[in-house]
C-alpha cells in the first residue's frame, strides 16, 4: 500500500500536537528490543496516513504496545490473532472517529489510519517482518478502530469499555486487545432483554472454540471475548438489565458441556500430557468451584468470571446486528491507557481544523 513521504516539516507537524521531547523513550518493544519513541511514533503516524492531531493518540497506543501485561511479543503467534483498537473519550468526536453505520470498516480517516498505523509501527519498530519472526499461519489484515457510541451509553447509563477497565471518567483512552477473529450475529429478534440474550449467549458458545484454553488451561482466566451490540439492542436490554446484569446472565446462560470443553484443553491439543479433567483444576486451586462436578454433559461456562466478557457498543443505530470477536489471551491481553493531550489542545484542534 501507499505511504505518505515521513519528511521532517511533516513529522514537525506531530511532534507539535505532543508536549514530550522527540527523544523521549516510550518503551523497549520486542523482539527487535527497539526503542519506541516519540520520533518513530510520529514517523509512522506520517507515513500510515493519520492527521498531526492523531499524535496523543498514537502515543498512547504505543505505550500499551510497550506495556508487558499486552505482550506484545506474541504479535507473530502462530494463530495470527491481530489488534483491535477500542476508543473511549472526547477525541471521538472532536476527531471525527466513526462510531455509527460502518464501523470497523475501513473509510472514516482516523479510524482507518491510526488501526494502519498500528500495523506499520508493529513491523517497522517492534519488527515482526512476514516470513521471519511474524509466524501467523494464515494472519489477519490491520483492523481499523472501534469508537464506542457514547451518546447510546449514556442514555443507558451504562459503562464504557474505559470505564470498565478503570480509566477515569471524562478521560479518553485506547484499549488494545488481541483477537484471533470474529462473527457477525444477524438479525438479532425481539422487544425485550430475555427475547434477545439467547442471541449472544448462543454466539459466545459457538464462536468460542480452541481459545477455551486461555480460560483454565494455557494461562488460567485470561479469554476475553468481545461482544459489539448495536445501540439498538442494547438499548432494547438497557430498558430492564445493567451492562453487570447482562455480563452474569451470560456467565449463568452461555455454557458447553464439560466433556467438549475438556476437549478443547486435552483431548484435541498437547499442552498437558496426560489425561486432565476440571475437576483436576478446580481440586489444584487453578479455577473455580463452578467447573467441578461428575456429568460429563453439565453445563460450565467459557470464561471464569462474569466481568471477563467484555460489551461495547457501536455501530449502526437502527439495525439489530451485533458482532463477537473471541480472544487470544494472555496473548494480547486488554490493556488501557489515557490519551494526554498537549496544553492548549483546543486551539491546535481548531488551527489543524480550519
Amino acid at each position: 500500500m501507499p505511504i505518505v513521504p515521513p519528511t521532517k516539516e511533516k513529522i514537525a507537524e506531530f511532534l507539535a500536537f505532543i508536549d514530550l521531547p522527540l527523544d523521549h523513550a516510550i518503551g523497549k518493544l520486542l523482539p527487535d528490543n527497539r526503542m519506541a519513541t516519540v520520533w518513530n511514533v510520529a514517523v509512522n503516524g506520517v507515513m500510515a496516513g493519520c492527521r498531526p492531531e492523531y499524535m496523543p493518540i498514537l502515543v498512547a497506543l504505543a505505550e500499551a504496545m510497550a506495556d508487558p501485561q499486552y505482550g506484545v511479543e506474541h504479535s507473530g503467534n502462530t494463530p495470527g490473532a491481530e489488534t483491535l483498537i477500542v476508543l473511549n473519550g472526547p477525541l471521538i468526536k472532536q476527531l471525527g472517529f466513526n462510531y455509527e453505520q460502518g464501523a470497523l470498516r475501513d473509510g472514516f480517516q482516523p479510524n482507518t489510519s491510526i488501526g494502519r498505523f498500528w500495523r506499520l509501527y508493529l513491523r517497522n519498530v517492534a519488527g515482526f517482518l512476514l516470513h521471519q519472526n511474524d509466524k501467523g499461519t494464515f494472519g489477519n489484515t490491520w483492523r481499523v478502530v472501534l469508537a464506542e457510541n457514547e451518546d447510546s451509553l449514556a442514555r443507558m447509563k451504562w459503562p464504557t469499555i474505559a470505564a470498565d477497565m478503570g480509566a477515569p471518567a471524562g478521560e479518553s483512552v485506547v484499549t488494545i486487545s488481541r483477537f484471533t477473529g470474529g462473527n457477525v450475529i444477524v438479525s438479532v429478534f425481539g422487544d425485550s432483554a430475555e427475547k434477545v440474550l439467547p442471541y449472544l449467549g448462543n454466539a459466545l458458545v459457538t464462536h468460542s472454540g480452541w481459545e477455551v484454553i486461555f480460560t483454565v488451561g494455557m494461562a488460567t482466566g485470561t479469554y476475553r471475548p468481545l461482544l459489539v451490540l448495536s445501540p439498538l439492542i442494547a438499548e432494547t436490554i438497557a430498558k430492564t438489565m445493567t451492562k453487570q446484569d447482562v455480563q452474569n446472565w451470560l456467565f449463568e446462560n452461555a455454557r458447553m458441556p464439560a466433556h467438549l470443553f475438556e476437549k478443547y484443553l486435552w483431548g484435541w491439543t498437547n499442552l498437558v500430557p496426560g489425561k486432565r479433567t476440571l475437576n483436576d483444576w478446580v481440586r489444584l486451586g487453578r479455577i473455580p468451584k463452578t467447573f467441578a462436578g461428575n456429568d460429563p454433559n453439565r453445563l460450565v461456562p467459557v470464561v471464569t468470571k462474569p466481568e471477563h466478557i467484555m460489551i461495547a457498543v457501536s455501530g449502526d443505530p437502527l439495525r439489530s446486528n451485533c458482532y463477537l470477536f473471541v480472544h487470544n489471551g494472555m496473548l494480547g491481553f486488554p490493556t488501557t491507557k489515557s490519551v494526554k493531550l498537549p496544553k492548549g489542545w483546543r486551539m491546535k484542534l481548531s488551527d489543524a481544523q480550519a
